[in-house]
């Protein structure tokens, strides 16, 4: 079953804020400089419809982008804030950083509206994201990344933009290069069962035994993104996200072909990734760095 077949029990509810066949115009307007303080841009009419994105200071492009994606257990009580120094800290070294924030589970968000929120954030990148920063962003250079729940949704992402054939499926102006998840929860049902991840139960409204078409749209081990460089890293001494949730997706994605790679960070627990001075985050940043050198 591809992404876009899984998706078609999603299409009539998930929100749809702009339509990525719409021309890019060129801005008349200065070029935005780069300051300490993103370029806050709405992607869709609710208010955690929003992402920031962060230019690099020097050169006027086009850069590669960055989509980074919070975690948090898709909950309202993170935000986007989590990753502002991680995202400024690699557009210092050259890369245009797209933050964004997502309707969330205790808010506006859950079923489906979180994962079509991040499916528009990515949808605007070449209409009102490139309009704001006058056309700086190189779209067929876009690397994916998240952390905890936040790399589900990037993996998900990625799933959706690329067919099992590797062929782009929707979004032609945008091209998905890589994918770097930060202890990421992968495979949902094993989530909700084995992890007894109750975080996943509320994001889709019930178990695996309850909602299986859910599980199988949202899950990110269902949709592989053939032809995306990925990168999963994870720490042995995770207790929120099981290891196990990288290995089974690194190795369903090498078996069907893809270009997948695991690394286990000695001695690293969960939360490290959102701690910008960490080593798990210096190994991340390391991984996202050289995704957009060979890409």
């Amino acid at each position: 079953m591809t992404a876009g077949l899984a998706m078609a029990a999603m299409s009539t509810a998930g929100s749809k804020a702009l339509d990525a066949a719409t021309p890019v115009r060129t801005s008349s307007a200065a070029v935005p400089q780069a300051t300490d303080t993103a370029l806050r841009i709405a992607y869709g009419p609710d208010p955690d419809n929003f992402g920031d994105l962060y230019l690099p200071a020097h050169g006027s492009g086009p850069h590669p982008v960055v989509v980074l994606i919070h975690g948090g257990g898709w909950s309202q009580n993170r935000t986007l804030a989590q990753f502002a120094p991680h995202a400024k800290g690699l557009a210092d070294e050259g890369v245009a950083v797209w933050n964004i924030e997502y309707r969330r589970v205790n808010g506006a968000g859950g079923w489906p509206i979180t994962l079509t929120d991040v499916e528009d954030a990515v949808a605007a990148l070449p209409t009102v994201v490139q309009q704001r920063c006058a056309n700086r962003l190189n779209l067929r250079r876009v690397h994916l990344s998240g952390h905890s729940s936040g790399g589900h949704l990037a993996a998900w992402a990625a799933g959706r933009l690329v067919s099992e054939t590797g062929m782009v499926e929707t979004l032609p102006q945008i091209r998905v290069r890589s994918a770097t998840l930060m202890a990421a929860v992968l495979d949902l049902e094993l989530a909700a069962t084995r992890g007894r991840d109750g975080f996943v139960r509320r994001l889709l409204g019930g178990g695996p035994d309850e909602v299986p078409e859910r599980y199988q749209a949202a899950s990110p081990i269902e949709h592989l993104p053939i032809g995306v460089r990925t990168v999963a890293l994870h720490g042995d001494q995770d207790r929120v996200v099981d290891l196990e949730q990288s290995r089974r997706y690194v190795a369903a994605l090498t078996r069907a072909g893809g270009g997948a790679d695991l690394q286990v960070l000695r001695g690293t627990g969960h939360g490290e990734f959102v701690d910008p001075a960490s080593a798990a985050w210096a190994a991340s940043r390391q991984t996202i760095l050289d995704h957009v050198a060979l890409l």
